[in-house]
């Protein structure tokens, strides 16, 4: 019997949050409060599969800041309770596999309010020695800042000539692997930026379904199309 294939680093786009209240006409804290937990109940139905190590989540872009300043009020208070609550409290469950994960919080965290940046350095500290497990939670994050703060990065040391492993190390997502698949809900077929340099080779998966709306039965057929899947890596 082949053995199925399973990736080891999936990634979120968890959109359609907003689109979810306004159709169940719901209110958007509601929405963005089912969404944000959604963050866990993914983590566990992926982390009870065998296999997989790695889940990013986009939880916030560069182009969030851009809106309302009610709205990032409203956001930045639910993440302020999801990191301090939410994810310290999973990274203590009496569950091993679950006790073991890793959480990095990858982007322009310093334009978050203090209190976020505290208790984001907070769970940082606290889980960095976890493994083999690990949760990457995209804040502030875009794609072509990415890039350019690797540039500038390079700029300052004095670099005349840099190959892929040299920039790749100037990245966020330095050490991690590149994501396996790529998953977006909402029915947008389009990345929007995320990890331009990593997801090369990404399979990507659209979902029709908004975030909050994402089932565990959604998670095992995604694993399961990933698995039915050729990657030939240009060979």
């Amino acid at each position: 019997m082949e053995e199925t294939i399973v990736p080891k680093h999936i990634a979120f786009i968890p959109d359609g949050m907003r689109r979810w209240a306004r159709k169940n006409g719901r209110e958007y804290r509601e929405a963005y409060d089912i969404g944000i937990r959604k963050f866990g109940d993914v983590i566990k139905w992926l982390f009870n599969i065998k296999g997989i190590e790695i889940v990013t989540f986009w939880a916030f872009s560069t182009e969030n800041f851009n809106r309302s300043e009610e709205e990032k009020a409203l956001l930045f208070a639910l993440f302020e309770e999801f990191v301090s609550k939410g994810l310290e409290e999973y990274t203590k469950t009496s569950d091993e596999r679950k006790s073991n994960a890793k959480i990095n919080f990858l982007g322009s965290i310093k334009r978050f309010p203090e209190k976020v940046q505290d208790n984001i350095k907070k769970v940082m500290e606290t889980t960095k020695n976890n493994g083999p497990y690990t949760v990457n939670i995209m804040m502030g994050y875009g794609g072509r800042q990415e890039i350019l703060d690797a540039v500038n990065d390079l700029v300052k040391e004095g670099a005349k000539e840099v190959d892929e492993n040299a920039f790749s190390r100037h990245l966020y997502t330095a050490g991690i692997p590149d994501p396996d698949i790529i998953v977006r809900t909402s029915g947008e077929k389009r990345l929007s930026g995320l990890m331009p340099w990593q997801s090369i080779y990404s399979e990507l998966c659209f979902l029709d379904k908004f975030w909050p709306e994402l089932e565990e039965k959604d998670v095992v057929e995604i694993v399961n199309e990933y698995s039915r899947r050729k990657r030939r890596f240009g060979k």
